[in-house]
């Protein structure tokens, strides 16, 4: 079985929006962490921009649908957080320039 890598796992993510904002999660900064274990199970870090996003549970599932379908992919795990809570100088430059901030 192939080792899944990071990167593989954060372009996959780069699929899944916010889609009130309009822009990938990734950009946003929303994904804090990916892990992979031996074992080709990852572990998703992330956060929403704030606690009251209707959105939390949509984006969970897309980020869960989008890294299953990666080949060799075991187990998604999401853990979703607010520590530290997400500010808008997380996001690329690109975002916060489309975003006029």
């Amino acid at each position: 079985m192939q080792k899944i890598d990071k990167e593989t796992v954060f372009n996959s993510l780069k699929e899944v929006y916010d889609i009130e904002i309009g822009f990938d999660i990734v950009s946003l900064g929303l994904v804090y962490n990916v892990e992979v274990d031996d074992n080709n199970n990852v572990h998703i870090l992330l956060t929403m921009t704030t606690p009251m996003c209707p959105l939390i549970g949509l984006i969970i599932e897309n980020v869960k649908e989008k890294v299953k379908g990666l080949e060799n992919v075991n187990d998604v795990e999401v853990e979703l957080t607010f520590d530290p809570p997400w500010d808008p100088s997380m996001a690329s430059d690109e975002v916060r320039m489309l975003l006029g901030l």
